[in-house]
């Protein structure tokens, strides 16, 4: 313990770590100390080795800590050790070897094609120019699966209506074409029709506020949020969960994952393959829920 004191002294008084920091740094090292104990009784800290480690990592796992909880206890080893290297107390770091368990991703947040039914089919967006944009724009997230930043982009110049072909500016300017069926050019149509009556005097953005500017992206964060707070309970309430809805419900419509990719502006096909997780979550949620036997 003397030298873990000398360590945690060593953070608080040269590097200036934070208290809570330390706290957690002593909590760690002192769980590793004890694990070590029951392995092998006693053991100086120039006898741990490698094998050591790992069996601590696999104990943590077993335990349920997260593979963020035990890279983070992890780290406070190394920076130990590499004090340790320093003072001249080891001459092998055991930890050069040792990587940590990789943190899981979590799975895109959707909501289910039932519920996009409801909010576009049976809600009440209000009357008027902006419930008819409000209305648009979820439906336009949904049609499309295009960011927030390519929405709030879009001129009207990008949008083709005798070619039913949309022009989006994505990262690293970068464009691509997203087709459009009969349902999302009626809807394309009538929303033209009210903004050009509403607001004749108007910048070039398709998607524009009542003053006739560009509309912004927190404008469309909250409306976003706030009508999908009618049909769902989940936490998040983003475009970005409208761009997964997209995806999903593609997915879960027998559309090709290399299709996907190309529609979502993917650079690379992994990034796609996200999807093909949060369908298989959901296909096995269907399966417990509906077999006698689950």
């Amino acid at each position: 313990m003397l030298l873990t004191d000398s360590f945690l002294s060593y953070l608080q008084y040269e590097r200036n770590y934070s208290e809570k920091t330390i706290i957690s740094y002593r909590e760690d090292l002192c769980q590793f100390e004890e694990f070590a104990k029951e392995e092998v009784v006693e053991l100086a800290p120039s006898e741990v080795d490698a094998a050591l480690i790992r069996e601590w990592i696999v104990s943590l796992m077993d335990r349920g800590y997260t593979s963020t909880s035990i890279n983070r206890k992890l780290s406070a080893l190394r920076s130990f050790y590499k004090f340790l290297l320093r003072k001249g107390e080891v001459v092998v770091d055991p930890l050069r070897k040792i990587t940590g368990p990789k943190n899981k991703k979590p799975l895109p947040v959707f909501v289910r094609e039932s519920e996009m039914n409801k909010l576009l089919d049976d809600t009440d967006f209000g009357e008027g120019f902006k419930g008819c944009r409000d209305h648009m724009i979820i439906e336009m997230f949904y049609a499309t699966g295009m960011r927030l930043s390519e929405l709030v982009g879009l001129n009207d110049g990008d949008v083709d209506f005798s070619s039913s072909l949309i022009k989006v500016t994505g990262k690293r300017n970068k464009q691509r074409l997203i087709p459009f069926d009969e349902e999302l050019r009626n809807a394309m149509t009538e929303y033209v029709n009210v903004r050009n009556e509403a607001v004749p005097v108007r910048s070039d953005a398709f998607f524009i506020r009542e003053t006739g500017e560009r509309i912004t992206r927190s404008i469309v964060a909250n409306l976003v949020k706030r009508n999908l707070s009618k049909v769902v309970t989940i936490k998040k309430k983003s475009p970005h969960v409208l761009r997964h809805t997209f995806a999903t419900t593609m997915l879960n419509n027998d559309a090709e994952l290399g299709a996907i990719k190309e529609l979502l502006g993917h650079e690379s096909l992994a990034t796609t393959e996200v999807y093909t997780h949060t369908t298989f979550e959901e296909l096995k949620k269907v399966y417990n829920q509906a077999h006698p036997r689950a």
